[in-house]
């Protein structure tokens, strides 16, 4: 035997008014179509572009940020080249440069000490590397490898100097190496 719940007339008309709110909502979707990374609501322009109608759950698109549209003339100007349109401008320029510029300096520095004590690869042994030729080694693998370190902090300071614009301050003599020399091996 079936059993019918009384349902009050006042709850069946807040029910089916609420029915009647979803129905609507779901009738107002429109179909959606998907025309390569673009969508669109509308049927006439998905036609003409022959984009695919989109099936499932709901779509929701964020409009990202407005690309800069390139400047008429030409390209743009590299990030890295500062624009020195004012006097601060220029003056903080002007002292970026002499700090890499004492930079340079230092480590043109202990690029030649590196060289002095890696010795071409041969340097001399030192207490119980006598003995003990892997300790030898060892030490002989360390001041290479900071004569390489050396050798790349000077061509990145060079190579910064001269993206600042004009040619890096001049080397002492037998300082550094030209970037196309190599450690010996």
């Amino acid at each position: 035997m079936l059993h019918q719940f009384a349902v009050p007339s006042s709850c069946r008309w807040l029910l089916l008014a609420v029915s009647c709110v979803c129905l609507t909502s779901v009738q107002a979707q429109e179909r959606i179509y998907r025309c390569g990374n673009e969508y669109t609501n509308n049927a006439t322009v998905a036609k003409a572009k022959g984009c695919k109608p989109m099936e499932g759950g709901n779509i929701t698109i964020i409009q990202g940020p407005a690309q800069p549209s390139p400047k008429a003339g030409g390209s743009a100007a590299p990030r890295s080249a500062p624009k020195a349109d004012s006097p601060e401008q220029r003056a903080r320029d002007n002292d970026a440069r002499q700090i890499l510029e004492s930079e340079l300096r230092k480590a043109e520095e202990r690029l030649s000490q590196a060289r002095k004590a890696y010795a071409n690869g041969a340097p001399e042994k030192e207490g119980i590397e006598a003995r003990n030729h892997q300790r030898y080694l060892d030490r002989v693998a360390e001041l290479k490898a900071a004569l390489t370190r050396a050798e790349s902090d000077v061509n990145g300071l060079r190579r910064e100097l001269s993206r600042m614009g004009g040619a890096p301050a001049p080397a002492a003599p037998g300082a550094a190496p030209a970037p196309s020399e190599s450690v010996a091996k």
